[in-house]
């Protein structure tokens, strides 16, 4: 070969690697301005407050501000549909849920494929529903609400946090009972609403209607796991009376799918730390929520996981958005 054309190609391979060098160099800076964590959904919800939580700790922790910016609509496809749309730099995350996972089969027509077009960054926690209902209602338990519901066909609604609730539907289906869906968009408008009376029962998380409970503004007549909470030990679980309704709640941070593997793990670190906190823990546990630190890869194996038991939840109760 002879040397104006080795020079050449050194030359062409130099400047071929230099995106990827950019990339290495940036996630070694990463951040250096500001970070926006979009919440698909209302303020006010157990998804926001996790946000800013989580938010709080990686402005102390990296030095920049990682800022919430809700985007409430669409059953949380406005706010996903974001953030798969955005740079894969490190500066728009998603704070996810469990949502997300049951999107992916309700919806025939999706701009985005949730699985395949995020990169999981950390798990954050899981959290039971809980169902609630005003302390002015007549029902004192959940046999109680089934007996008044069916002594008052069509008179009673389920107020949603969203259109991909399937928990209503599945409640309905168990119970055989004649209730009206009001979709919200987010838990904080649902559950501002049953405060107000406009809606009967909400099936909510844990963390989001915990102090609504503890201050008797609200009545929990069942926690929607296989077992009691501590943050609630008195109040029952959905299998003494209705077995096979145990549902669990995830959260947890992604990115866009070419967000360089260097800043996930960064962000993982760092959010695994936060996990660790113990001031962190506290507050988690005092609203009801289990932590679950772990890796990446772990929590994508979660995420496909969690999508394909809901894709078989969906088909079974046959269900489109409402």
């Amino acid at each position: 070969m002879n040397p104006p054309r080795r020079q050449f190609l050194h030359l062409a391979a130099g400047v071929a690697a230099l995106p990827a060098v950019s990339r290495i160099a940036s996630a070694l800076d990463y951040p250096t301005r500001p970070v926006r964590i979009i919440v698909a959904a209302a303020a006010g919800g157990f998804t926001d407050i996790t946000a800013r939580l989580i938010g709080q700790w990686l402005t102390k922790q990296l030095g920049q501000s990682f800022f919430v910016e809700n985007r409430p609509g669409g059953n949380n496809n406005i706010g996903t549909e974001a953030v798969v749309r955005a740079p894969g730099d490190g500066y728009t995350l998603l704070l996810a849920n469990s949502v997300n996972a049951i999107n992916a089969s309700l919806y025939d027509r999706l701009s985005y494929n949730f699985v395949r077009d995020v990169a999981p960054v950390a798990h954050i926690s899981d959290t039971p529903s809980v169902m609630v209902v005003h302390p002015q209602f007549p029902a004192r338990s959940v046999p109680e609400f089934v007996a008044y519901a069916k002594a008052n066909p069509g008179r009673l609604n389920i107020g949603t946090t969203g259109a991909a609730s399937l928990l209503p539907e599945l409640f309905k289906m168990t119970t055989g009972l004649n209730l009206a869906r009001v979709d919200y968009r987010g838990e904080a408008p649902a559950l501002a609403d049953l405060l107000g009376q406009q809606v009967h029962v909400v099936f909510a998380t844990l963390p989001g209607s915990i102090e609504y409970i503890r201050a008797n503004r609200l009545r929990c007549l069942a926690i929607m796991s296989s077992t009691r909470s501590p943050a609630l030990p008195e109040i029952p679980v959905i299998g003494d009376f209705l077995p096979g309704l145990e549902i669990t709640n995830w959260f947890g941070i992604v990115a866009p799918k070419t967000t360089p593997t260097a800043i996930l793990e960064r962000l993982n670190t760092e959010i695994n730390a936060a996990l660790a906190d113990p001031t962190i823990r506290v507050r988690f546990a005092d609203i009801g929520a289990t932590l679950v630190p772990g890796s990446p890869a772990e929590f994508g194996k979660f995420i496909t996981d969690d999508t394909e038991k809901w894709a078989k939840i969906v088909k079974f109760v046959g269900i489109k958005p409402f």
